[in-house]
């Protein structure tokens, strides 16, 4: 098995989370006669390999690439793939998608682990952002719901991802954007960011208003003129209402509690956040999510 690296206490919390929202979710789809009537699937990006690793460190290494996450951990525990897999009832269909092609070799393993499940579990090797836009599109809303998991490595979930699952009207989502891991690090503290984290950020956010939210313009007197530079006033509670805000903005309603998840030092890392496409779902999934939220 490839050896896939990542999280700390933090990742307890969340999967904790997905897990209870899981059993709460295909229990409303097993008892509801009306709600029976839909196929149920279970998608997860950025997947791994289906196992996570405690870190006993819980490292956040300000030397580690702005994109990507960084961990150092052992003692195999269950990912998000198979948590979703262990769910009963199960879903009718579950889609694992993957980039990197040992992880989803890995996961493509799960079909004979889980023999039950075999003919029900897709796997996509590729990236994340094409394979939901792609199967967003494909699917037949009128019968189908879902609910989606995106926990990026960092800020690679772009806002057209957002859009289309926002657009299907019948997606829960659960995504984990990276507040302190990502955002954070990319508005840099002198002024603007360079051009290419400013086009990171803007297709992450789906707008460039960040810049509004996020600077501030202030004065620099001198003995002969002044001088109007931006400085960066962005606060973790600003940029966590900001993103909630953000998704607020496609979906039919959002939790409006997302958790804000903390290494070992305290330092925010992560925004736990819950949306809700269906019209007319939303209120209940809103309503046990934002409980679920609850620090």
């Amino acid at each position: 098995m490839t050896q896939h690296k990542f999280g700390g206490p933090w990742t307890e919390e969340k999967l904790t989370r997905l897990r209870k929202y899981l059993e709460a979710y295909t229990m409303i789809f097993t008892r509801n006669p009306r709600a029976r009537f839909f196929r149920r699937w279970y998608v997860d990006a950025f997947a791994g390999t289906g196992v996570r690793s405690s870190n006993t460190k819980d490292q956040e290494s300000t030397t580690q690439p702005l994109f990507e996450a960084d961990a150092d951990a052992q003692d195999f525990m269950k990912g998000s793939a198979r948590i979703a897999l262990d769910i009963a009832p199960p879903f009718d269909r579950y889609l694992f998608i993957e980039k990197d092609p040992a992880f989803a070799s890995d996961l493509d393993d799960l079909r004979s682990e889980y023999s039950d499940l075999s003919s029900r579990i897709g796997v996509a090797n590729g990236d994340a952002n094409d394979v939901l836009v792609r199967w967003a599109g494909d699917t037949n809303w009128d019968t189908d719901r879902a609910v989606v998991f995106l926990d990026p490595y960092g800020m690679q979930v772009e806002w057209r991802t957002i859009e289309a699952l926002a657009d299907t009207k019948a997606v829960d989502l659960w995504v984990l954007f990276p507040l302190g891991q990502g955002l954070n690090r990319l508005l840099t503290r002198g002024g603007p960011p360079p051009p290419a984290w400013e086009a990171r950020l803007t297709r992450s956010l789906g707008t460039d208003s960040w810049k509004d939210a996020f600077y501030r313009k202030v004065e620099q007197l001198s003995l002969f003129d002044s001088d109007e530079h931006l400085e960066k006033s962005a606060t973790f509670e600003s940029m966590a209402a900001f993103v909630n805000d953000r998704l607020d903005s496609v979906f039919e309603m959002v939790a409006p509690n997302p958790l804000l998840l903390r290494n070992s030092r305290n330092n925010p890392i992560f925004l736990l956040c819950f949306a809700a496409a269906n019209e007319k779902g939303a209120p209940t999934a809103v309503k046990i999510a934002r409980n679920l939220l609850e620090a």
